[in-house]
């Protein structure tokens, strides 16, 4: 079967609509085309996107999230059962398993509902046969989904809301910390005023050489009693970790939300960068956060915490007589960046009132 040319996905999210926007997940080609056929029959229904396969409706969620995604299980790269997991628990979206024979798969099926998924169909075929009754079940799939969204009576926004509540986990919250000169003190300063049972993740952008990291991460381990870890290519942001760019390149978000170095932007004299790394935070990350700006030189990550600030996150800048060289947080608090100034030993507490309120 010929695969499916897919778009390239849309740079902007839709504007609010009682239209119930749905995509599709399938690499193959002869089963799109049975779903947009049997899609056709939908009222007010607007294909929002094609993927061809979980690791590209991931991406596409962060960037153009639908009301609902009819998922195929067997796909290249990423399966459904994946897909699904991930996608769940990043956005408030309804996902109906749409595959060949849900009979033969059932052990994924139960994967994928297990991951959030709400339902489970065979995929149409084209053509009208009154012995296959999978078009019309799809249709009945759809329409309790409709149902459960309120499509007909709410905006957008509020079956947003109702499909968080009801189906996806709760995203894991996030400190994010940038520091340069004095950031070693100033970083033992927060971490160790941490609990031991902080269920946030956090991550660490402190100008060193990547010479010196493995060291700093050494040295942070015995004042923090939470575990301290180098950050690595393809790893996660994960609860009650710290993870400490360690390269000579940005350490930045990816839209799947995994972590990964890049050497752009080149031009940047810190490497790796605060605002590589709070800019790329401020547009990925869909949960709870808290970005705080250290004492350093110049005035990296000041740009970054006001794109933190307008993403929604609490933004804390350290005060001008605990710095060792106001510099960053000066340029963040002349920039209307921070919501809070405070010395450096206020500033874990400040975090956990944060995430307890």
């Amino acid at each position: 079967m010929p695969r499916v040319q897919c778009p390239t996905p849309s740079a902007q999210r839709p504007a609010p609509s009682d239209r119930l926007r749905i995509a599709i997940v399938n690499d193959r080609l002869i089963a799109v085309e049975a779903i947009l056929q049997v899609l056709a029959a939908v009222p007010d229904c607007k294909i929002a996107w094609v993927a061809c396969n979980g690791a590209e409706a991931v991406t596409k969620c962060a960037i153009d999230l639908p009301d609902l995604i009819l998922m195929d299980l067997a796909m290249p790269v990423m399966d459904g059962v994946e897909a699904t997991r991930r996608i769940v628990s990043r956005f408030p979206c309804a996902i109906v398993v749409v595959t060949a024979s849900v009979k033969n798969r059932l052990s994924k099926v139960f994967e994928a509902m297990g991951c959030g998924a709400l339902d489970a169909v065979n995929t149409p075929t084209l053509g009208d046969s009154a012995e296959d009754r999978s078009g019309e079940l799809l249709l009945a799939k759809i329409a309790t989904v409709r149902k459960l969204l309120g499509k007909s009576a709410r905006r957008k926004s509020e079956c947003r809301s109702k499909l968080e509540r009801c189906f996806a986990p709760s995203l894991t919250p996030v400190v994010a910390i940038g520091a340069s000169t004095g950031g070693p003190l100033a970083l033992t300063a927060v971490l160790s005023r941490l609990p031991k049972n902080f269920s946030a993740a956090v991550a660490i952008v402190q100008h060193i050489d990547a010479q010196f990291a493995p060291g700093l991460v050494e040295w942070l381990n015995v004042q923090s009693p939470l575990p301290v870890r180098l950050a690595v290519e393809g790893g996660r942001l994960e609860p009650g970790k710290v993870l400490v760019a360690g390269t000579n390149d940005h350490l930045v978000l990816s839209p799947d939300l995994t972590l990964r170095h890049t050497r752009e932007p080149r031009d940047c004299f810190y490497r790796p960068s605060v605002d590589a790394f709070f800019r790329s935070a401020a547009k990925y990350w869909p949960g709870k956060g808290v970005g705080i700006l250290l004492t350093g030189m110049g005035k990296d990550g000041a740009a970054g915490l006001m794109s933190l600030r307008r993403a929604g996150w609490h933004t804390i800048a350290q005060d001008r007589a605990t710095c060792a060289v106001y510099g960053m947080p000066k340029a963040a608090a002349e920039l209307g960046a921070a919501v809070e100034i405070l010395p450096v030993d206020a500033v874990a507490p400040a975090i956990v009132r944060f995430f307890g309120s």
